[in-house]
């Protein structure tokens, strides 16, 4: 009877909130970094990106070498902690670590090169601001277009302390980010959903419009019954320049 009621209980929850369940679950340790220590690696870079699904603004990677000699408490997946935990993280993370950086892929970028490549694009940008030079990569389920050894993990964030430490400085970046743009653009409430698809934002789509930092590519904001009056008079300007030049010719 039990085994039934919470079987129930599972068909009723979302698949995010499902796939949270499972995260909650993963152990976050070393061990990838002590692999790849034990390899012979010196400088073992996790690589993460905070962003992906977000209808508006960039995308934000981070890289970071954790110290092998300081053992940083608490590091996670960046989804599964408080706003109030992850910033006093970022500070210990910035304060002990090796080296850290962090990139950004803006959203006209994105809608050029599509959400995936524009994701790699910011963590490759990430790994190579990294002073020391990294000599392994540890990466949140993708391969990145570069020589170093590196290894793609599955929900690395939720295993690999460095992964986590990467996702935690993206996210507290990407959100301080976006909050800077909320009084610009009120109608959506960005400072609460950061750009992502919650029933207010949607709602903010269907009657504004979307701004000219929302990804246009995204179906939400592309199936916007109101148009882009920026992105309207881009147009407009660009048909202009089009007949004139044909009228010179």
């Amino acid at each position: 009877m039990l085994a039934k009621t919470k079987l129930a209980a599972q068909k009723t929850l979302s698949p995010s909130a499902i796939k949270l369940r499972l995260l909650k679950r993963l152990r976050c340790t070393l061990r990838y970094e002590k692999k790849a220590w034990g390899s012979g690696a010196h400088f073992v870079a996790g690589v993460d990106e905070v962003g992906r699904g977000s209808l508006f603004g960039p995308v934000v990677a981070a890289a970071v070498i954790l110290d092998p000699g300081y053992r940083i408490r608490g590091l996670r997946d960046s989804k599964l902690l408080p706003a109030d935990r992850r910033e006093i993280l970022a500070l210990r993370i910035r304060e002990h670590c090796v080296a850290w950086a962090i990139a950004a892929v803006d959203a006209a970028r994105i809608d050029q090169i599509n959400i995936y490549q524009a994701s790699r694009l910011a963590m490759q940008n990430a790994v190579l601001q990294l002073q020391p030079c990294p000599d392994h990569l540890l990466v949140d389920a993708m391969r990145l277009h570069c020589e170093l050894p590196q290894d793609p993990i599955i929900h690395g964030d939720a295993l690999s302390a460095s992964i986590a430490a990467a996702s935690i400085l993206a996210k507290v970046e990407r959100d301080r980010m976006i909050c800077d743009w909320d009084p610009v653009f009120p109608a959506y409430g960005l400072a609460s959903n950061k750009g992502y698809s919650t029933p207010r934002h949607l709602a903010a789509l269907r009657e504004h419009g979307p701004s000219p930092l929302h990804r246009q590519s995204f179906a939400p904001v592309w199936n916007a019954p109101v148009p882009q009056e920026v992105l309207a008079l881009m147009l407009e300007e660009t048909v202009d320049e089009l007949v004139e030049s044909g009228a010179s010719q």
